[in-house]
């Protein structure tokens, strides 16, 4: 069974991982954001807007202006980018009361799928963005570049 995470929930954890792996309080504009993870930068700008009006993410304006996190990477979780941007995590095809009618393995169903959901709720809100940065920096694919100067 494949979980759906929709492209533009996808698209808005690859942006903050962006954000987070920039280590900088100066604020990162759209372009740099887009360009570095392969998003496009219209479709990102919306992406952003919700990340702001969740309070994951603060824009700045002006000449110089871009968009930087609202708190530390160990402070956002997977879950709150994911509640964001495409609502409560959940993989139940059928909540509670939405079948016709009671056929056996109904009940054991039910269960099982709020047992699913809970797990998965429990590890996205438990892996935070410094998390992610981590397993970035021991995997061997490439280092987590430190834009600090």
């Amino acid at each position: 069974m494949a979980i759906k995470i929709s492209k533009k929930c996808h698209y808005a954890l690859r942006a903050v991982f962006e954000l987070a792996a920039r280590r900088t309080a100066t604020p990162v504009a759209v372009g740099q954001i887009a360009d570095a993870q392969r998003i496009p930068p219209r479709f990102l700008e919306g992406i952003l807007n919700q990340l702001r009006q969740a309070g994951l993410v603060v824009s700045h304006r002006g000449n110089s202006g871009g968009y930087t996190l609202a708190t530390p990477p160990e402070a956002i979780t997977v879950a709150h980018v994911i509640e964001a941007v495409q609502g409560p995590i959940s993989v139940a095809a059928v909540k509670k009361g939405q079948s016709c009618g009671y056929i056996a393995g109904d009940a054991a169903f039910e269960q099982f799928w709020e047992t699913l959901d809970a797990s998965m709720a429990e590890c996205c809100g438990q892996t935070s963005f410094a998390d992610l940065m981590r397993w970035e920096v021991r995997s061997e694919r490439r280092p987590v570049l430190d834009y600090v100067i």
